[in-house]
Parts: C-alpha cells; structure tokens; sequence
C-alpha cells in the first residue's frame, strides 16, 4: 500500500519592516543623481532649521537670565541690603533717641519710625520674590517675627527711661542684643542669598552660545560644500536657492556671534562698575550705622558691658561697644578706601572722597567725646555725640548721605550697563527663527531646481 504524500513545512515568507523598506528605497535612490541631491537638500534643510531652533533656545535663554538680572535679581538684592540697613539705621535712631530722653525731637522719632516701615514694607516684597522652603524664605520669616518683638524692647526702654528708671539702659540693651546677634545676621545672611542668586542670573547671561556658533559653522560648511559640489558637476558658478541659504546662515551666525558679544560686554560692565562697586558701598554704609551705633551705646551703658582685649602680647579690660566702634570704623575706612579704587569716574569717586574726610573728622571727634566721658563730664560727652553740627552725629549723617549718593550714582550706571546688554538680545532669537526658515527654503528651492533639470 502506498504513503500518503506529505504536506511541505517550509516557513512562511518574512514581512519585512516599513523602515527597511525606506532604507533600501534611500540607498538605491541614491545610486542617482536626482536621489543624491534629495538627500543632500533635505540634509540641509533639516540643518538650517536645527541651527535656528538652537540659536532661538540658547539666546531666548540668556535674554530671560539678563532680564532678571535687570528688573529682577538686582532689585532684590538692592532690597535685601535696604532691609539691613533700615534695621541697622532703626537700631542707631533709638539709641539716639534714648541718649536724648525728653528731649527726643520729633525728626528722631519719626525717622525711626520711618526705618521700621520701610524694613517691614521690603520683606514684604522679599517675601512676594521668594520661593517657599528656601534659605531666603526662611530669613524672611525670622525677621517678620523678630521685628515686632525689637520693637517692643524699644518701646519699653524709651517709656522706662522717660520715667527716668535705670532699667530703660538694660532694655535697649537688650533690644540691640537682639539686633545685632539675631536680626541683622538674618538680614546679612538674605543679602547674600540674594547676591549669590544675582550672580547666578549672571552666569546664566553671560556664556557664549557655543552650540548654536558650532552648529552654524557646520550649517555654512555643508552648504558651501554643497554649491561646490554643485559647481563641479554643472559648471555654474551661481545657484541661487543655495546662495540665500549661505546668506541667510551667515546672517544669523554674524547675529548670534557680534549681538551676544555686545550683550556680554555691557553685562560684564554692569557687574564690574555696578554691581561690585555697590556691594562695597553697601558694606561701608553697614560698618557705618553698626558704628554709630556701639557710639551711642558707650553712652548708654556706661561701662556696663566690657570685653578683654590683647594687644601686644599685654591684655586689658575695655568697653565692649568702645571696642566694636573702632573695629566697624576700621571696616568702614577700608571700604571706603576700595570703593574709591573701584569708581571709574569723577562722579562716583566725588562722594567717596567726601565720606573719607566725613570719617576722620568723625574719629577726631569721638576721640575727643571719649576723653570728657572718661574724666567723668558725661554730659558734655553727650553733647558731643548726639549735639548739633559740631557732634559726632553730623559726621555720620555727612558720611551716610555721601554713601548714599555713590549709590545712587552706581545704581545708574549698573543700570545703564545692564540695560545696553539686555537690548542686545532684542530681536535676536525671533530673527534667528525668521532667517532660518528662510535660508531652509532657499536650499530646498535651490536643490528643486537642480532636480527640475531632471525631469
């Protein structure tokens, strides 16, 4: 009996993948001449248009970075060192208002009123400008709880001491304690933060767009690669499509490279003869108001509070706050000395030289004030600190306008600085964008017409 046939087991046919097909479909297209320069056109195009996107991301990018360095991280850090010198001039204004007793004036009060106001009003932006959780926020916060429980230690001082009770000179005491050993470390400390921030923003604006310039450069290799290509093989020294590409990269890459050059000059201007010469100012006027402050305290305790110093290998007992006054003085002289080598003009050295003499007219006089104290006529001591034009007080007020008027005047050129290189960008990116949709046209067209000889 015969066997039955058998049935074949040979596999199935395998499909093969979309992408497989489209590879073979690409490598035989380009065994031709037409399919070569549909590749090389689509190539350039995608590069132009990568070129541009890149351009637009990396510049889109540093503008915003110079945009918060202008109106948004300088301001606040402008803020943050108002904040402590309000606290720090509020501190100095009570203790002067205290020395005085009955005979507060009005102006005393108010500008101390004044320094109280305008502190809790800057936190409140600090607090709008800050991100909840952070080192910033958490400064803000000690401050906003720290702030009226000061202001009650001075009150109380002033009601205690107006009622000619002793106890008035331990509560501001305590109250300046309270200052200096926990408001104003906060207050420094949210300076800094807001500083470091502002040279974060820096760091942001600042660096060249090395992926859009390297980009660029290619983008120009291959097109110019390409009409020599083009030139070789049909004699032409022109096409058209290709030339607008080249001319329209070369616009961008030109943009890009001369735009951020002159935005990173006037940013690095605004740093150097702005923001350094502001932070120095700022010190200086700090080390100031802590002067006179621990001035007007001397008189206050009265040798209640001292601390042993060394000198010489010999040590003494002294009177603390006699003390901080000559170490602030001494940081307030080295401040002024550095600010002055920073001004870059007459402007700007003008008030520095003004509060150098303010200052040694201000160590004379204390010097002198200290000599009537320590024969025992504290009342003409007093008179010498918190008098009239010929007090130490004058020379404070004379070195803190000055300061203030450097400032102003830092302020102004930083802001100038800033704003020549935020204006740089202006345009940039939406340009860059713009020319390179264009030059990726113009290659499409310029390789179509190449193609259109083909059919």
């Amino acid at each position: 009996m015969a066997n039955p046939p058998t049935t074949s087991t040979l596999p199935p046919p395998t499909r093969r993948t979309a992408f497989a097909e489209g590879v073979d479909k690409a490598r035989a297209a380009a065994t031709t001449e037409p399919g070569r320069l549909r590749i090389i056109g689509a190539v350039l195009a995608v590069l132009v248009v990568a070129f541009g996107a890149v351009t637009a991301w990396q510049v889109t990018d540093r503008e915003a970075a110079a945009d918060d360095v202008l109106h948004r991280s300088q301001p606040l850090s402008a803020a943050a060192a108002d904040i402590y010198r309000s606290l720090a001039d509020a501190n100095t204004t009570a203790s002067s208002g205290f020395l005085a007793g009955s005979t507060e004036t009005a102006a005393s009060r108010q500008r101390y009123e004044d320094d109280i106001d305008k502190a809790a009003a800057r936190l409140v932006t600090a607090a709008n400008n800050s991100d909840p959780g952070s080192p910033s926020a958490e400064a803000i916060t000690k401050l906003n709880k720290l702030l009226p429980e000061y202001k009650g230690l001075v009150e109380q001082a002033r009601t205690y001491n107006r009622q000619g009770f002793p106890v008035g000179g331990a509560y501001l005491r305590y109250a300046n304690e309270k200052m200096q050993g926990e408001m104003l470390p906060a207050a420094q400390d949210l300076y800094k933060k807001q500083n470091q921030r502002l040279k974060a923003d820096y760091g942001d604006a600042t660096p060249y767009p090395w992926a859009a310039i390297a980009l660029g450069v290619l983008v120009l290799a291959g097109l110019v690669w390409a009409q020599h290509r083009n030139y070789r093989r049909t004699n032409r020294v022109l096409n058209h499509g290709l030339v607008a590409a080249t001319a329209s990269v070369t616009v961008v890459l030109l943009w890009l490279v001369v735009g951020h050059s002159v935005a990173r000059a006037g940013l690095n201007d605004s740093y150097d003869n702005g923001v350094r010469s502001m932070n120095v100012l700022q010190d200086a006027r700090i080390a100031s108001l802590k002067a006179r402050g621990n001035e007007n305290l001397t008189l206050v305790a009265r040798g209640a509070e001292t601390v042993k110093v060394t000198t010489d290998g010999k040590t003494e007992t002294v009177d603390k706050f006699d003390h901080d006054f000559a170490t602030d003085i001494g940081t307030l002289g080295k401040g002024l000395t550095l600010a002055a080598k920073l001004a870059d003009d007459q402007a700007g050295e003008r008030p520095v030289e003004s509060a150098e003499s303010n200052m040694a007219e201000w160590k004379e006089r204390h010097t002198a004030a200290r000599e009537q104290d320590d024969y025992g006529n504290y009342e003409q001591a007093l008179a010498m600190v918190i008098g009239g034009k010929d007090a130490t007080g004058a020379c404070f007020d004379s070195v803190d306008k000055n300061l203030d008027n450097a400032l102003g005047h830092e302020k102004a050129e930083f802001a100038r600085a800033a704003g020549d290189g935020l204006g740089a960008f202006t345009g940039l990116a939406v340009g860059a964008a713009v020319l390179a949709v264009l030059g990726a046209a113009g290659a499409v067209l310029g390789i179509g017409r190449r193609l259109s000889e083909y059919r």
